[in-house]
């Protein structure tokens, strides 16, 4: 299964070389986070793909990773702060019209999904959408991994900072997790040529 070999290939790397991604490797990291699954199907957050290196360097102060202004390019999962019924309206107005169906016809789904989210705090709204971010991030971790392509995933940044540099907060969005894309410079990344450690399958998982 080549999937395993990507995946054993994978590390999360610690020193980037200077040579860029290309743009397409990147589209195909991003198209295939927006293939993947979310909960509901309503996709409750959006990527903001950072390549300009000044906001890189501004995103990377007072965090724990220099990966995130040493990278190609950075990935930033933005999570919805909350979910609207206008939300919700549009994104199943998008489903009928991608599906080719009636005007009204998931108007019964559409009334599920405000009721359940209704019944939430904002807090609550935040949460759950930033739990999300992680399914397209280990779709992105997998993708990037076929295209030969290194990642950092990282939570250590001031998402603060984040939200203000990027105008999230503005977009009903906040940062919840962050990518990094580029390659491994082999030669300084002390972990670059260290076996990969995972528990043994045997006592990873557990068959009842």
């Amino acid at each position: 299964m080549e999937l395993i070999k990507n995946l054993q290939w994978r590390y999360a790397v610690k020193k980037y070389s200077d040579a860029p991604v290309s743009e397409d490797k990147v589209g195909q990291i991003i198209e295939a986070v927006n293939l993947t699954a979310s909960s509901c199907g309503i996709q409750p957050y959006r990527m903001i793909v950072v390549t300009d290196p000044e906001i890189r360097q501004k995103l990377a102060e007072g965090s724990f990773n220099i990966q995130i202004k040493d990278s190609s390019h950075l990935l930033v999962f933005a999570a919805c702060n909350t979910i609207t019924n206008e939300y919700i309206a549009d994104y199943v107005a998008m489903m009928e019209e991608q599906r080719r169906l009636e005007t009204g016809a998931l108007n019964d789904y559409r009334d599920t999904l405000a009721a359940h989210f209704s019944t939430q705090t904002p807090e609550q709204h935040a949460i759950w959408s930033g739990k999300q971010t992680y399914i397209g991030l280990g779709t992105a971790l997998i993708a990037a991994a076929e295209l030969k392509v290194d990642t950092t995933p990282m939570e250590g940044f001031n998402p603060q900072a984040f939200n203000e540099i990027l105008g999230l907060t503005a977009k009903n969005l906040h940062a919840s997790v962050t990518l990094s894309l580029g390659y491994r410079d082999a030669a300084n990344d002390y972990l670059a040529s260290m076996p990969k450690v995972r528990l043994p399958i045997r006592e990873f998982s557990t068959r009842v």
